[in-house]
């Protein structure tokens, strides 16, 4: 087991360290962890189930405001052809997120999760936000763990990370001050690991944070994981700032290169060591940035991504069907493994 890196060395490191160095590291760090070349990844589709949102982040391109032109809550009968068209391609993952719409409380959830489950009990439902489920119980009068266990019941056993951004309430009260602060983003999650949920965390960098920052936000994630164990894997990508209402806000902030990318992936790989799963972000980096990953402590393509709205609506998009993702892999010299939401693996395509 390599020692753990504590805070200092771990800013030193981010700051200065070279990166084909750190890279180099992040690959070593991997191999102890994943001895076969292996390389995971899912057959999912995004559905963004509406984006009606009130909350208004400045880094966000993708909501629509109550009575605005271009605004949805998606139909039963919608919803169930995207997932029949992802289970006609050997899909079995829904990431299930929305806008938080300021009209919609438990019950509307509720019913939509046992709608699904019902219909699709092969479909693993990924869903919804710590966000969504802090309106959630604001809207109904319930806690958070309410909410969390009512949705487990109905059949969703796994969160995904979004809604982290970054844990700093400094930066989040600038760029996201309607969402929850850092410490409600840490205890919704905890309380999904307590019901037996997993989650996975995320962090998008590139808005105005600090290097320690960002030490301090994977700190947060590291100490929980060696409280609950409950985190599948940690997903950072970058701020894509096109089409956003931060653009006009902070020009300056643009786009982050993919030297600070790989930087930044290598070293999560190095500071979250107890995170078996570290996964590249192909979809805000493009699929040879993405592939590059792999070689940088990514153990983990993530999604194939039949459908995906939210970057995309920045104007970042790109797609991969299942064969370019299993010959993206193989190019890297990594054995491709289709995987389910809790990281079994499914298929092997030596």
């Amino acid at each position: 087991m390599s020692k753990r890196i504590g805070n200092q060395e771990a800013l030193e490191l981010l700051e200065g360290g070279e990166l084909l160095e750190i890279g180099s590291m992040a690959l070593e760090r991997k191999r102890e962890k994943h001895g076969a070349r292996e390389t995971t990844f899912v057959i999912d589709r995004n559905i963004n189930y509406t984006n009606i949102c009130h909350i208004g982040c400045k880094f966000c391109a993708f909501h629509k405001n109550v009575n605005e032109e271009g605004g949805y809550i998606l139909p039963y009968e919608t919803i169930d052809q995207k997932i029949e068209e992802l289970l006609a391609i050997g899909g079995t993952q829904i990431l299930f997120q929305g806008g938080v719409h300021p009209h919609l409380g438990i019950d509307y959830y509720t019913d939509l999760v046992s709608h699904i489950r019902t219909k699709f009990p092969a479909i693993d439902i990924h869903g919804f936000s710590a966000v969504e489920v802090a309106y959630i119980a604001k809207k109904s009068g319930i806690s958070t763990i309410d909410v969390l266990r009512r949705l487990n019941e109905c059949g969703m056993e796994s969160m995904p990370g979004a809604g982290a951004e970054i844990l700093s309430d400094r930066v989040r009260s600038f760029v996201s001050p309607g969402k929850v602060d850092k410490e409600e983003w840490l205890r919704i999650h905890k309380e999904a690991h307590s019901l037996g949920m997993t989650t996975s965390a995320t962090m998008v960098f590139g808005l105005g944070e600090s290097d320690l920052e960002i030490v301090e936000h994977l700190e947060c994630l590291r100490a929980l994981q060696d409280e609950t164990g409950g985190f599948t894997a940690f997903i950072p990508w970058s701020y894509q700032p096109d089409f956003t209402p931060l653009q006009k806000i902070r020009p300056d902030l643009g786009k982050q290169s993919p030297n600070r990318y790989l930087r930044i992936l290598a070293f999560s790989r190095l500071y979250l060591d107890n995170f078996q799963n570290i996964q590249s972000s192909w979809v805000t980096q493009g699929s040879y940035i993405g592939q590059l990953a792999l070689r940088f402590g990514a153990n983990d393509l993530g999604s194939t991504m039949m459908e995906e709205n939210v970057v995309a609506a920045t104007g970042c998009s790109h797609s991969m069907a299942t064969d370019e993702m299993i010959a993206l892999i193989k190019g890297a010299g990594e054995i491709p493994v289709q995987r389910n939401t809790r990281y079994k693996h499914i298929r092997r395509f030596a």
